[in-house]
């Protein structure tokens, strides 16, 4: 049961999984129960891979995987050579404002791109230095100059056009800027010049504040902010492809954060940008694109300030029809997830079991028989089937496994008596969010 797990996905499992968070890595080793949606998965991601773009939204009650669908959809894209970037909304990152909270998003974002050798995030840097690589090999192959030579400051400006080359030929809004900035990392990356690849990471990152300040640093005039941020996601999708790789992914989670903005002004604003981004995907204004939202069935269907009160939207989401809970449609946008079964559970708890033992090199004596009565005492508990959560019965299995583990002679009947269930759910929209007058 833990075949080809490594030592580092098996403790960001447990780690995190006690923490209460999905892991980042390695959760393609508890993978249950989700077959016909990885499949869905894996179809849109050869899409993508083919020049479509696509938008998904996993849709689904507090605590029915929709955070762990998302990485179990880096982990398969990452293998078919994406490029990911994650962020959460929340009350400072959103996808549109007029007070920075859009560009802080998209800093969220381009801070978390991972390749696949950098799963947990950080490569732009990587990214970046890989494709100016390719850009001195062919400039280099162009003028017949030996690969060595070509590192010389005398063919910098050879380098540098066939840059601004490359860049203006992939993008459209903002190019000229994109490409300058990364002439700019280039000329660092070339004199070993730390500050100047600072600065060009930080432009592109979107972590200039004003032009004077970018103007200083890089002679640059425009800056990345809550209205462009978009078409600098667009380049940077394409450069990506450029390189080689197969598209760009983009998971943004907590949509519920964008159901709670107070103004509805504001939040329909933040709509029109969504519904700006799935127009682009699915009219093929973008290719090799892939976004993916989640967020609760409130967030979605919600009359009043879910996605369902903007009326464009709501045309584009609404499930189709003909579907049931037995008969699934796993083609249209919004994908809804449903809690894990009670065998699903039970197989969970044995994989992450085993995972256990070989984290801490243990062997735990807990039996198929007494995982059963664990999960009996649990989910027999008053508030269970209105409370409990999946995440809740893994953390507190996981808990036991560690008392165990310290203290071999404990009662584990006691342990499992003395579970008890708490409403970890979010709580509602409070007072503070209802609509300004």
């Amino acid at each position: 049961m833990t075949e080809n797990i490594k030592p580092k996905e098996a403790t960001s499992i447990i780690n995190s999984l006690i923490g209460g968070v999905v892991p980042k890595i390695g959760v393609q080793h508890i993978t249950v129960g989700r077959s016909e949606e990885i499949n869905a998965v894996v179809k849109a991601l050869e899409d993508v891979k083919n020049g479509h773009s696509m938008v998904k939204f996993w849709i689904g009650d507090f605590g029915s995987g929709k955070s762990f669908m998302l990485h179990l959809l880096n982990t398969i894209a990452l293998k078919q050579k994406f490029v990911i970037a994650n962020a959460d909304f929340t009350p400072e990152n959103r996808l549109y404002s007029n007070d920075g909270k859009a560009v802080a998003l998209y800093t969220a974002l381009i801070d978390n791109i991972a390749i696949q050798t950098k799963p947990e995030g950080g490569a732009l840097q990587t990214l970046l230095e890989k494709w100016i690589e390719q850009v001195i090999t062919r400039t280099a192959e162009e003028n017949n100059i030996s690969l060595l030579n070509i590192r010389n400051e005398q063919y910098m400006p050879l380098i540098e056009n066939n840059i601004m080359k490359t860049i203006n030929e992939i993008t459209e809004v903002g190019g000229f800027d994109f490409g300058t900035v990364i002439v700019k990392y280039y000329e660092g990356y070339i004199k070993d010049n730390e500050q100047l690849r600072r600065n060009a990471i930080k432009w592109l990152k979107g972590e200039y504040r004003t032009k004077t300040e970018a103007r200083q640093d890089l002679g640059i005039r425009e800056i990345i902010h809550d209205l462009n941020y978009y078409d600098m996601l667009k380049n940077f999708c394409k450069l990506f492809v450029t390189m080689g790789y197969s598209g760009f992914l983009i998971n943004l989670d907590e949509a519920i954060n964008v159901y709670k903005i107070s103004t509805s002004v504001m939040r329909e604003k933040n709509y029109e940008k969504i519904l700006t981004i799935y127009n682009d995907c699915f009219q093929g204004k973008v290719s090799h694109l892939f976004f993916n939202f989640a967020g609760t069935r409130d967030v979605l269907e919600n009359q009043r300030r879910g996605f369902y009160s903007y009326d464009a939207l709501k045309t584009r989401l609404e499930t189709n029809k003909f579907e049931t809970a037995e008969i699934r449609d796993f083609a249209q946008p919004v994908i809804r997830l449903f809690p894990l079964n009670h065998n699903e559970i039970f197989v969970l708890l044995q994989k992450l079991k085993a995972i256990f033992d070989f984290n801490y090199k243990s062997e735990i004596d807990i039996t198929n028989e007494e995982i059963h009565q664990f999960m009996e005492e649990i989910f027999n508990k008053p508030g269970a089937s209105e409370f409990l959560t999946p995440r809740e019965v893994i953390r507190d299995f996981l808990n036991i496994l560690n008392i165990i583990r310290q203290n071999p002679s404990v009662d584990k009947n006691k342990l499992f008596k003395d579970v008890k269930i708490t409403d970890e759910r979010p709580s509602s929209v409070s007072l503070n969010d209802i609509d300004e007058l």
